[in-house]
């Protein structure tokens, strides 16, 4: 049986309204071979969640611009456990200043991909760090 891509879920949680970035992330790891899916501007964290368990994704990948990356993240990552899906890959990139990262791995998100980062280092870490299936 063919291995089936990995599967990334890009979200816009919040009320950021701002999501080309999102959408060219979605398109470059599209590029890249992955299985991607984006859900649009105004994501809440139970809906994330919902669509990352109906869709079996590998991947969540939080783009956020407006500052609240700390609480939307503590949210999800809990929720996540709740469900019994902690083994989704979580990812956030935007504007994330540095003094934060460390606080955000502490939450659980696995990688930090502030605004300008390359879509190759994206997708590399990616392949890197969901076992076997790229």
């Amino acid at each position: 049986m063919a291995k089936r891509p990995i599967r990334v879920l890009v979200v816009k949680p919040g009320l950021d309204g701002h999501d080309r970035g999102a959408k060219v992330v979605a398109h470059a790891l599209r590029n890249a071979g992955f299985e991607v899916i984006y859900t649009g501007l105004h994501q809440t964290v139970d809906q994330i969640v919902h669509v990352a368990a109906d869709e079996d994704v590998d991947v969540i990948g939080l783009s956020v611009l407006s500052g609240a990356h700390i609480p939307i993240a503590e949210k999800l990552m809990k929720k996540l456990r709740e469900e019994n899906l902690p083994d989704i890959l979580v990812m956030i990139g935007g504007n994330i200043p540095k003094r934060d990262f460390e606080e955000l791995r502490k939450l659980g998100v696995k990688a930090i991909f502030p605004t300008g980062s390359n879509f190759d280092d994206i997708a590399e870490f990616i392949k890197n760090n969901i076992g076997g299936r790229a």
